[in-house]
Formats: C-alpha cells, structure tokens, sequence
C-alpha cells in the first residue's frame, strides 16, 4: 500500500520510472530579463515518496541556469523519449543546486544505455551517447525539486495538457 506521502506526489510511479530510464533530459530556467537557460542533465533520480527529483548536470555547462536557479528557484524539465515522441514536462519552484550528496555511477551508466537503447536505432553508436553523456565526478551538481506541476509535451493534440 501507498504511504501518504507517496500518494500525495503529483508523480505517479509509472512517470517516476519513465524520467529515469533512459530519455533525453533537458533543464531550463529564465533570467530576471526572461531570457531562458538550459542544459543536458546527465542523470535523474526519483525519491522513494516521488516528493523530490534531482537532476544531475554539469556544472561547466551550465553556469547560467544555476545563476538563474539562484535567483528564481523556478525550473521547467522536459523527459524525451526519442522512439516515441512521449515528453513529460514537470515545472518547479523550489529548486535548489547543491553538490551531489553522492554519485550512483551505476544508475547513471544504466540511463545512458537506456538512451543509447532508444538512439541506436536512429544510427547513433554507443560511442556518441557516451560522449554526449560522459560527466567527469568533480564537474556534477544536482539541482533537487519538488514536482509542481507535469504536463504531457507529446506532439499531438494533447500536447500541452496538464497531467497532474
């Protein structure tokens, strides 16, 4: 049975599982002066209860966002799954960035093959997913969020729709 905590997510189980396994993750944010920022995150995990998500970027790349994340707190991260299409929006304004309180490399080795699972089928090599994912430990910060709102982002016309 569902603790309370769990049941009061707006993440459902199935979602919790789908933004871990193995899709293309982007986080943005704006400045003061609306001018949005964004990076790949390399990795996502869940909480037991799905209360909090914590994204892992890299933090030579993205200096902007997290100045952006400073300052707001606001986010917006969209999951991809590329053989489908199937996007999950979930927006945020709480987050925070903080260096990672541990790297599960082992987790983060299994979401880079699950996305090199749904790319190798476009033509793109194992060595590719690889590179576009490949972090350096010292260069990781998580940025760590309460899910907010989520919205389906599939093309389609229910792109765009709230789903919790």
């Amino acid at each position: 049975m569902e603790s309370s905590a769990a049941a009061a997510s707006p993440l459902s189980a199935v979602q919790a599982q789908f933004i871990q396994g193995g899709v293309a993750m982007v986080v943005a944010s704006s400045s003061a002066q609306r001018l949005p920022s964004q990076a790949r995150a390399v990795g996502c995990s869940v909480s037991s209860d799905r209360r909090r998500v914590t994204m892992l970027l890299r933090r030579s790349q993205c200096a902007a966002l997290l100045e952006d994340i400073a300052r707001s707190r606001a986010l917006a991260v969209v999951f991809c799954q590329p053989s489908t299409h199937r996007t999950l929006q979930i927006k945020a304004r709480d987050a925070v960035a903080q260096p990672p309180a541990s790297v599960d490399a082992a987790a983060l080795s299994r979401q880079a093959d699950g996305f090199h699972r749904e790319l190798a089928p476009l033509g793109y090599s194992a060595e590719w997913t690889r590179a576009l994912l490949g972090y350096a430990p010292d260069d990781l910060v998580a940025v760590s969020f309460t899910p907010l709102e989520i919205f389906s982002q599939t093309p389609g016309p229910r792109a765009g729709e709230r789903v919790a």
